[in-house]
């Protein structure tokens, strides 16, 4: 993570904790596959990308009154294997 970005990240938005948490959950995003919403340079990592997309305003919060669950995508059965092999007890 760049330094100079975490800055002009924190002038944005100006709570750390937030600021956190907006990047790890981008981060997380990002590395399940979402594309970045920004042209993504040579060498730049995940945090990166994601404090680039909050300096320009791609990114931005709402803080609500009340908690408001986040939805969880739905995980696969553990039944269902995907890479060809089956373990002794599934059929």
């Amino acid at each position: 993570m760049q330094a100079h970005l975490l800055e002009q990240a924190l002038s944005v938005i100006k709570s750390e904790q937030i600021l956190v948490n907006i990047i790890s959950r981008r981060v997380r995003q990002l590395s399940n596959g979402q594309r970045p919403m920004i042209a993504a340079e040579f060498r730049m990592g995940l945090a990166d990308i994601a404090l680039t997309e909050v300096i320009e305003g791609h990114i931005t919060f709402e803080q609500t009154s009340e908690f408001i669950a986040e939805p969880i995508a739905a995980h696969r059965s553990n039944d269902r294997q995907t890479d060809g092999w089956r373990s002794s007890d599934s059929k």
